[in-house]
């Protein structure tokens, strides 16, 4: 493999003019300061990165702590107790490939790749991709006469095998991104706020930029009815299904006959204006229990746009009150004595306030709006907006999100909720995201880009920085990411120069590039980057893993499909990636630290199940719905199976090695 200058580089020079509004930490200009002579590899201070026996691992190590091993080297970070770092002011670059498809079992001596990916062996027993136990955290050494012929090179330039396992949640049957975990720098907390307990109200990142946005573009999608309960609106359905819709009884839907009726033509929008002519009303209802499991509404509260009370009423149940629930609710029997207002009488009055540009606001609004027999297809939900760190189906409470994003306390009263207060605050808290832009409240902004933070925070020594350098001094670290598709798309477009590529062989001329330059600096200066990201895909095209181990927006540069591989054995392709990391392993500059993970186990059962279970929440969830009419039943027995579907994917693997 020769180095080309053909593969697609997207950006022209280092970084915005403005650098995005991150500090830019000039390098030192002095001509007499040079950066000292890398010491050969038998020297006393050669850097290493090697398996610390004396650690007392407690659990397999995460993606997380791959990517603090990154921090550590480069930037800043807290010193990895699960690894023994020596002469870290001696490491010149780092480079990590992430390999999707890649697993433990392949690297069993006797693996017969012809049968590998047979279904019938995965039907007997899915988890026997992973060799290791569950309580075995520690790395497995490897021994070149105990691997395949076809990845002997890796006993070469690794020398343990490491279990990781990647984020998410077997409990709640979901795994966070890969790829969003590893370039996703935890956000550092201010002196000030190191050791304080309780909810800190949030802060922009350094170098964090408003994006004042449209308030139509929060609105939920019909994905987002289906995952978190929302009984459909006809105008969210295709037209074939509408004439079919069956209510059922006591419900009522607003005048929507179709998802457009909501546009507002341009010239009608007011320049600058963020409701984009829509009128936002924000909804809150108080429940009191009517049975076992059953709430009923007693009362409702509308708040608009400028905070004016368009609503507010309580409202008598049909059936009798069995729990008040005061010390959530804030009724009392005394408040409901002399009401006489209905279910009815309110949806009467809905039906008059909602048209097709209302917009209703509101935190996990689908329990309001079932407690009102009412569906609309206009939602902005700031459950879904500010979604939990963990992942779904974990919600934020609407106090945390008051706390952490308007510094405000709400839902203290020893009375009971006060639904015109939580209204209001649903209300600032989507004010707020149109500020400032589609990305605030999202755990990730509440982190730092990894690339973004190496060149804000990279440090260089007195050992690769000149005698200025003693210490360790911010100089900030150039990085590529090199992947399919477009990086600028997703997360690559912080770094310096993001490289698209089109295949793996791509993949390794790009990563050629920006370990040594192009050869006139055109693009990439001679001497290439600090720190390469890379990511090879033919594997996990050819074990059905594309695009499956994702989970929500996380930035990934996606090509629209992916290639056909299906000439392409297990066995060959395995042996073209060996010689790849191989080839890339050989080309390093000494003093390099190489790192190759997968992102994940298996995700491929999993994500069969997870589709089940959104199919059958959009079944169950259709006005009408009948249990014995479900095309997909989901009972305790899919749910156990999703929940150690989740414990595969999460099964990842991981080399760590120092050229």
């Amino acid at each position: 493999m020769e180095d080309s200058s053909d593969t697609s580089l997207k950006r022209s020079k280092p970084h915005d003019e403005d650098d995005e509004g991150w500090e830019t930490v000039e390098r030192s200009s002095k001509k007499n300061k040079k950066a000292k002579k890398i010491p050969p590899k038998e020297s006393s201070n050669y850097p290493s990165i090697t398996f610390n026996y004396n650690a007392k691992l407690q659990s397999k190590i995460a993606l997380d702590h791959l990517r603090n091993l990154i921090l550590y080297i480069f930037a800043e970070g807290v010193s990895p107790q699960w690894v023994s770092i020596s002469h870290r002011p001696q490491f010149r670059k780092i480079v990590a490939l992430m390999v999707p498809g890649l697993e433990e079992a392949m690297f069993k001596q006797d693996v017969d790749f012809a049968t590998y990916n047979d279904p019938r062996i995965d039907c007997i027993d899915p988890a026997a991709r992973v060799l290791t136990s569950p309580d075995d955290y520690y790395p497995r050494l490897l021994k070149k006469d105990e691997l395949p012929d076809i990845l002997k090179d890796f006993a070469d330039m690794f020398p343990h095998l490491w279990p990781v396992r990647t984020p998410g949640s077997e409990r709640f049957g979901n795994m966070r991104s890969p790829l969003g975990t590893i370039l996703t720098a935890p956000a550092e907390k201010p002196k000030e706020e190191k050791g304080k307990k309780g909810v800190q109200p949030a802060k922009e990142p350094k170098g964090w930029k408003d994006e004042r946005t449209r308030v139509t573009e929060f609105l939920a999608m019909p994905e987002d009815f289906q995952q978190n309960g929302y009984v459909l609106h006809p105008a969210c359905l295709p037209a074939e299904r509408r004439k079919d819709f069956v209510w059922p009884d006591g419900w009522v839907h607003t005048g929507v006959e179709n998802f457009e009726d909501g546009d507002v033509p341009e010239e009608e929008i007011e320049q600058g204006s963020v409701t984009a002519g829509r009128e936002v009303l924000a909804l809150d209802c108080e429940m009191c229990m009517t049975g076992q499991d059953e709430y009923s509404l007693t009362r409702i509260s509308l708040v608009s746009w400028d905070g004016t009370v368009v609503l507010d009423e309580l409202v008598r149940p049909d059936k009798p009150i069995l729990d008040y629930v005061t010390r959530f609710s804030g009724i009392t029997e005394e408040m409901l004595a002399p009401v006489t207002t209905t279910l009815r009488d309110i949806q009467a009055k809905l039906l008059t306030i909602l048209h097709p540009r209302t917009i209703l606001v509101g935190h996990s609004l689908e329990s309001d709006l079932k407690a009102l027999q009412l569906s609309h297809p206009f939602i902005i939900d700031t459950a879904i907006l500010f979604p939990h760190n963990r992942g779904p189906p974990l919600k934020n409470s609407l106090k945390f999100l008051a706390q952490r994003f308007l510094k405000r306390e709400i839902q203290k009263s020893v009375a009971g909720h006060d639904s015109i207060e939580d209204a209001k605050a649903c209300l600032d808290l989507v004010k707020q995201k149109c500020e400032k832009g589609k990305s605030w409240g999202n755990h990730e902004s509440q982190g730092e880009n990894l690339f973004r933070r190496l060149h804000r925070a990279g440090k260089a020594y007195r050992a690769n920085g000149g005698a200025d350098a003693t210490g360790g001094i911010n100089v900030g670290k150039t990085s590529a990411m090199v992947d399919w598709g477009d990086p600028m798309r997703g997360a690559g477009a912080a770094s310096t120069f993001p490289i698209g590529c089109k295949s793996d062989d791509e993949v390794v001329m790009g990563v050629q590039r920006a370990l040594h330059g192009d050869p006139m600096a055109e693009q990439i200066p001679v001497g290439g980057v600090d720190f390469i990201f890379a990511r090879f895909r033919e594997l996990e095209v050819l074990q059905g893993w594309w695009n499956r181990n994702r989970s929500g927006n996380d930035g990934v540069s996606d090509v629209l499909s992916p290639p056909d591989l299906s000439e392409l054995s297990l066995e060959t392709c395995l042996r073209n990636l060996t010689q790849r990391i191989k080839y890339i392993y050989d080309s390093l500059p000494p003093c390099t630290a190489f790192i190759v993970f997968s992102g994940s186990g298996d995700p491929r059962e999993m994500s069969r199940l997870q589709a089940m279970q959104a199919q059958y929440k959009k079944e169950y969830n259709a006005p009408g719905s009948n249990w014995d009419d479900l095309s997909v039943k989901w009972t305790d027995r899919e749910d156990q199976a999703l929940r150690k579907a989740v414990g595969i994917a999460r099964n990842g693997i991981g080399f760590i090695g120092v050229k």
